[in-house]
């Protein structure tokens, strides 16, 4: 099945954007906007999120694969290739698998190595949201705040709220799927995996996601690479520093 995908622009030239666990293509619709005054700007929808479709099975391997029958789909021979965190991963795996499509990467805070199961607080809250039947965001909100206090991370969730009936709210997000997969979020990248192309890897200065300890694997990995820190912005650069995310992203591939 075909991703879900929004495009704007253009441009020769291609960029396409993968957004993190249990974000949506939404999410980057602006920073989109503005990438397409330089490129053709695709933004999908990763497997089991959003308006793409869901399925029991949810892994990079996979993930890399559904990017591969889109831009078969599309006849895109060549892009620039961006992920935030979950879509940064199916990003470097879909480089270092198909390197003869991938023109410049752009990884955003999350690294190769392994990340060990850190949700189940988030995906306790969604499960009880899920199970209430609530009928508004401040009710979800609500039960939410019972198992995590984080504001900015419950309205990043919230926003995957719709009304399946004129009753009901749930997730766009294939929930269960997700928790019964989340394991395979934080594989590492596979070791012998390279991508030999120019690589930006930003890191979110309040963020924990990168650290220094991490550069030698990179390095492993992605020979030509480079690390920006956007400071005072946390995991969600692209929602928090906007606007210097975008001037981060053009600088690195335009030059």
């Amino acid at each position: 099945m075909l991703l879900n995908a929004k495009i704007f622009g253009e441009a020769k030239e291609k960029l396409v954007i993968l957004h993190g666990l249990f974000g949506m293509l939404d999410n980057w619709q602006s920073l989109a906007r503005q990438f397409s005054e330089h490129y053709q700007v695709h933004i999908l929808d990763q497997r089991n999120h959003g308006h793409s479709f869901h399925d029991d099975a949810h892994s990079y391997e996979l993930m890399a694969k559904d990017l591969k029958a889109y831009l078969d789909h599309h006849g895109i021979d060549k892009i620039h290739l961006m992920g935030h965190s979950m879509g940064g991963k199916t990003a470097m795996l879909f480089a270092c698998l198909y390197p003869q499509m991938v023109e410049k990467l752009i990884i955003i805070d999350i690294s190769p190595k392994y990340y060990a199961p850190h949700h189940q607080a988030i995906i306790s809250g969604l499960m009880d949201v899920h199970t209430s039947n609530v009928s508004s965001r401040k009710e979800a909100d609500a039960i939410l705040q019972n198992h995590f206090s984080n504001t900015g991370i419950r309205q990043f969730l919230l926003k995957n709220l719709f009304w399946e009936t004129k009753e009901n709210l749930t997730f766009r997000f294939n929930l269960e799927g997700l928790a019964l997969n989340i394991e395979n979020v934080g594989v590492p990248l596979p070791g012998g995996y390279t991508f030999k192309n120019p690589t930006l890897f930003i890191d979110g200065g309040n963020s924990d996601y990168i650290t220094d300890e991490d550069e030698d694997l990179i390095a492993d990995h992605f020979p030509d690479y480079e690390i920006m820190e956007v400071a005072d912005a946390g995991h969600w650069v692209h929602a928090e520093k906007p606007k210097e995310l975008l001037n981060i992203v053009l600088q690195f591939l335009i030059f």
